[in-house]
């Protein structure tokens, strides 16, 4: 059975090769999305080459909505959105795929249902497709090369639904069984090299030592080191003293 997460249906509009069908099934549950549903595949259904192309993504395809049409697909949606990568004459919003994942995570947090169309590889939706829909998303590829494989379109759209859940985080920092230095590891490391940078005669001239100390320890303020880190550079600095000490 399908998740009970909320989330959109994703409509392959007379999808051509069973390949690209289990490729989109594979791109979709990538994001969580388990909500297939498909309109008149030319190639008949069920079919190998989408189960062999899913992968671990089998489930969907068992699950997936079969219908002879577009109205059919959508009857139960109360908000429907068309995938397309060039203009198509027709007066409807048009959504970036960011904003429409955006409205879609909207709507269906308010208890609707929403549906995605993504269109057949050779040419995408038809017209009389897209005239079923409320809104359209423009995907802003090359205007020179826009053909965009379906499974890709899939991709991107799932993406940024996930992206709509908060679930991508922008930056991270994997820290691998270490911790942050605290302020005073930071200042004792500071001391350290001053005190021994001072006795090496580093801050000359006279005139530049306060700058420059205060550059030094404003550089420590800047990085963001480990107390692994810390202990390290503390290590550095007295063997480079024993080293001069001993070729003393």
């Amino acid at each position: 059975m399908p998740t009970d997460t909320p989330q959109p249906a994703f409509v392959l509009v007379r999808p051509q090769m069973g390949e690209n069908i289990g490729a989109a099934a594979r791109a979709m549950w990538n994001f969580g999305l388990d909500r297939m549903r498909l309109v008149a595949p030319r190639d008949g259904w069920p079919n190998p080459k989408a189960v062999a192309m899913a992968s671990g993504a089998g489930r969907l395809l068992d699950e997936a909505q079969l219908t002879a049409d577009v109205a059919e697909a959508v009857a139960d949606c109360h908000f429907v959105m068309a995938t397309t990568a060039r203009a198509r004459g027709l007066t409807k919003p048009v959504f970036s795929p960011e904003h429409a994942m955006q409205v879609a995570a909207e709507r269906i947090a308010a208890g609707e249902r929403v549906a995605v169309l993504f269109g057949p590889e050779r040419a995408g939706l038809e017209n009389e497709d897209i005239a079923k829909a409320n809104a359209i998303i423009n995907v802003p590829v090359n205007p020179d090369f826009p053909s965009l494989n379906l499974a890709q379109c899939v991709l991107l759209t799932g993406y940024e639904w996930r992206r709509a859940q908060g679930a991508i985080t922008p930056e991270r920092v994997d820290m691998a069984r270490a911790d942050w230095a605290e302020q005073i590891e930071i200042e004792k490391l500071a001391d350290h090299y001053e005190a021994r940078l001072s006795e090496a005669g580093f801050f000359f001239p006279e005139h530049k030592a306060e700058g420059m100390r205060l550059n030094l320890r404003n550089m420590w303020s800047r990085m963001p080191l480990t107390r692994a880190d810390v202990q390290i550079l503390h290590g550095v600095l007295r063997q480079m003293v024993r080293w001069k000490d001993r070729e003393g």
